[in-house]
């Protein structure tokens, strides 16, 4: 549990409230004015959808993969469940969305320029770190998941989900 705990705390909490109330502390908050900006109804959705999504893959990597969305306690096992069947980043995705939920919430261009250096760095981590170590982890079974399923666009249908290797019998 504590190391699950110490992975949401890094990453996650780190991305979505410690660095954002970091740029607001440092910019002022609310600059732009709300006519030019969608709804915090809006954000607030994004934020929903973006909990939802990291929610479901956090609880897929604690049950499905016994492990942790950290690189330093990987799971052990490839996940092809859940959100995992449209794409191959729901994690990411998901916070994405709620990055974009809080930029439109607080109306700042200081998080919305966040949103864009934490998509521009793992638009460069996945292809050139994460994706080679799946792929020397999980073999063929990763490289039939990854032609099979987009990085950042959802499938229109899902990807039948696969049994882990070590379960099959």
């Amino acid at each position: 549990m504590a190391r699950h705990l110490l992975a949401v705390l890094a990453l996650p909490f780190n991305a979505l409230v410690t660095i954002p109330a970091l740029i607001l502390w440092r910019t002022g908050g609310l600059h732009v004015p709300s006519v030019f900006v969608l709804s915090a109804d809006a954000g607030i959705a994004s934020m929903a959808l973006g909990l939802s999504l990291m929610t479901a893959t956090i609880g897929l990597f604690v049950r499905v993969g016994r492990g942790t969305l950290a690189p330093w306690s990987p799971t052990e096992r490839l996940v092809v469940q859940g959100p995992y069947r449209w794409v191959r980043n729901p994690m990411i995705s998901g916070v994405l969305f709620v990055l974009l939920g809080e930029a439109l919430v607080f109306r700042s261009p200081g998080l919305f320029a966040w949103w864009g250096f934490f998509f521009l760095g793992n638009a460069i981590y996945m292809p050139f770190a994460e994706e080679p170590g799946l792929e020397a982890r999980f073999g063929e079974a990763y490289l039939r998941y990854k032609r099979e399923v987009p990085r950042w666009l959802p499938r229109l249908f899902p990807v039948a989900a696969s049994p882990p290797e070590d379960d099959a019998s």
